[in-house]
């Protein structure tokens, strides 16, 4: 699944592609640009939501639902719901059916994903971003969560991360581990803009989620494991040759 994104870009370059919503207010949030954050550090994401209009906002990377009634549990389980498959949005009886009408969009300027190679030790990690601009928009389902943080009020808004069946690109890089197949739900700006109005019927759900990104529309390169501590630079997206590699068929 999708644990690692970037926003290296400046907050202020989401106007650009979603231009509508500088009409919404709310637009003095702060957040310094990151090369890399893992979803398991439940870091603090600017998320658009159509909450009393059109809004930018900044939520808490990571549910917490109700059966997670425990510290003990939500330590152990909590990294389970920073992704959701974006088949069970209309699955009834799933959290994500539940919280269906609270959709939001994650705007990022890369991810992250590993590739495994036959007879490699260690998976190759790959940076991905849009060919076409700096800021893309993955679309999301936010909830008010308890929270188990003793710093922080009793509920704080989080969110999730949709994912997808990978395009043929994605397909080639996420093709291990038991969610392997998978890539982040990458929306036009037509489409984004579309997912966040909140006269969506499931329809209009259904159809939006059926948007597959073209593979050709991607730009990807490895890079080093993002999975070791490092300063938060253009060092972590730095190309990385590893010789005997077996090519991406593009």
């Amino acid at each position: 699944m999708c644990y690692d994104i970037a926003f290296s870009a400046n907050i202020e370059s989401i106007f650009k592609y979603l231009p509508q919503l500088k009409a919404g207010g709310n637009l003095d949030i702060h957040f310094d640009p990151t090369w890399h954050k893992i979803g398991m550090s439940y870091p603090q994401w600017p998320v658009i939501t159509h909450r009393n209009g059109l809004q930018l906002e900044q939520f808490t990377w990571g549910p917490i639902p109700k059966l997670l009634d425990t510290l003990e549990k939500v330590k152990r389980q909590r990294q389970l719901y920073l992704n959701a498959r974006s088949e069970k949005v209309l699955e009834n009886g799933t959290m994500w059916n539940a919280i269906r009408h609270q959709r939001c969009l994650i705007p990022a300027t890369g991810f992250f994903e590993y590739r495994q190679i036959p007879g490699w030790k260690n998976k190759i990690a790959y940076h991905i971003k849009s060919k076409e601009q700096e800021v893309f928009f993955i679309a999301g389902l936010w909830a008010l969560s308890n929270s188990w943080d003793v710093d922080k009020p009793a509920r704080i808004p989080t969110f999730t991360l949709l994912t997808r069946n990978a395009n043929p690109l994605m397909a080639q890089i996420h093709n291990g581990g038991d969610n392997a197949g998978r890539m982040p739900m990458m929306l036009t700006n037509e489409l984004a803009d579309e997912w966040v109005k909140p006269s969506l019927t499931d329809t209009d759900i259904c159809e939006i989620l059926r948007y597959e990104l073209p593979a050709d529309q991607l730009d990807c390169w490895p890079v080093n494991s993002v999975r070791k501590v490092k300063p938060d630079d253009a060092t972590v997206i730095a190309p990385v040759i590893h010789e005997g590699l077996p090519a991406l068929q593009l």
